[in-house]
This record gives structure tokens, sequence and C-alpha cells, in this order.
């Protein structure tokens, strides 16, 4: 009789991959409507509540993950994150 062999792989539920960072956002409270100007050009407000946030760079790796379309994730409007993702592609 053979027995089976379950492998298990790593879990990609760290509180960095989940909603963890979250808790630690600057943003968290804040209206949302913020972080979804009309026009990208009006994302200065979010992007310097964005600077000075903790957890800027997962919530800006999620949204990447994540193909985020709309809003300002990062500090970064859906341009510039479409930016990160090319130069990224070019580079690999």
């Amino acid at each position: 009789m053979t027995k089976a062999v379950i492998r298990v792989l790593p879990t990609l539920t760290t509180p960095e991959t989940t909603d963890g960072w979250r808790s630690r956002a600057r943003c968290r409270g804040i209206d949302p409507v913020i972080f979804h100007p009309v026009n990208e050009d009006d994302a200065d407000e979010a992007k310097a509540i964005c600077a000075l946030c903790p957890v800027q760079e997962a919530c800006l790796e999620y949204a990447i993950a994540a193909r985020e379309k709309d809003g300002v994730w990062g500090g970064l409007t859906s341009r510039e994150r479409r930016r990160v993702i090319r130069r990224r592609r070019r580079s690999a």
C-alpha cells in the first residue's frame, strides 16, 4: 500500500497579504470619495494622506495584484499604477 504524500504549500494569508494592513492605514475612517476623485488631477489630497501612511507600500502592492482600476491606492492613481505594471513587466 502506498502512502499519499501531502505537501503543505506556504499560505498567502499573512497580515500583509490580507486585510491586516488596512487596519493600520492612514485613510481608515476618511471619506472614500477623497480617494476616488472624478479627475486624476484632483488626487492631491488623497496622495498627501498616502504619503504619510505606514502601509503605503502594502496598499500599492495590493492594488497592483488585485488590478484595482479606480481610485488612489498606495499614493498612486490608476494611470500611475499602470505605468508601474508596465515598467515591472519590461524589467522582468
